[in-house]
């Protein structure tokens, strides 16, 4: 069982990286299957609809790895900007351990190019924005914090982080990043 469990994991790691690199589009389920090294037969074992089944565990992976990051750095720090601050600053050294090539909190295939040809994608994008949401309101609820304040400060941190991403990968320069996590706190300002 454990080989089988391998398998599924090299195909969706493999599936991640080249919609990341080169897009849904682009990315056919035969590289897929050559580039993991996985049996043809296991890509339609473990997912037998295809393509966008499988896209649809990626964004789900990759939504759930967030979250935890999220979580993470407000467990451990002094309160929500500090916590903010070091998630995006980590993020930043994540972009420059991975060269540019395959690390973004949404990645632009799964929150652009998949919403606009599958809903089920779209609805996938939707909840890990909701998910990544809920846990930034829930910290400036701890801190005290307006519910309709909270949920403007989350959607202006989630906007910020993901548009910050886009200009660093485009670039190819982790600089827009940094600036992100100076404005932290002027965006959560409480009143």
């Amino acid at each position: 069982m454990r080989e089988k469990s391998h398998a599924r994991d090299q195909i969706v790691g493999t599936a991640s990286r080249l919609f990341f690199s080169q897009g849904y589009h682009a990315t056919g389920l035969n590289q897929i299957i050559k580039e993991s090294d996985a049996p043809k037969g296991s890509l339609y074992y473990y997912f037998p609809n295809g393509k966008e089944e499988l896209a649809l565990v990626c964004i789900e992976q990759h939504k759930l790895f967030v979250h935890s990051r999220i979580r993470e750095h407000f467990a451990v720090a002094a309160n929500f900007i500090d916590g903010m601050q070091a998630l995006i600053h980590e993020f930043a050294d994540e972009v420059i351990l991975n060269d540019y090539q395959s690390f973004a909190p949404s990645g632009f295939w799964n929150a652009v190019e998949t919403s606009c040809i599958s809903d089920r994608l779209r609805i996938a994008c939707q909840s890990s924005f909701a998910e990544w949401k809920a846990v930034i309101v829930e910290q400036l609820r701890e801190e005290d914090y307006e519910e309709d304040r909270a949920e403007e400060i989350s959607t202006g941190m989630i906007s910020l982080m993901e548009g910050s991403f886009v200009l660093a990968l485009t670039y190819r320069d982790v600089s827009p990043l940094i600036t992100a996590a100076k404005l932290v706190p002027l965006i959560a300002r409480n009143k």
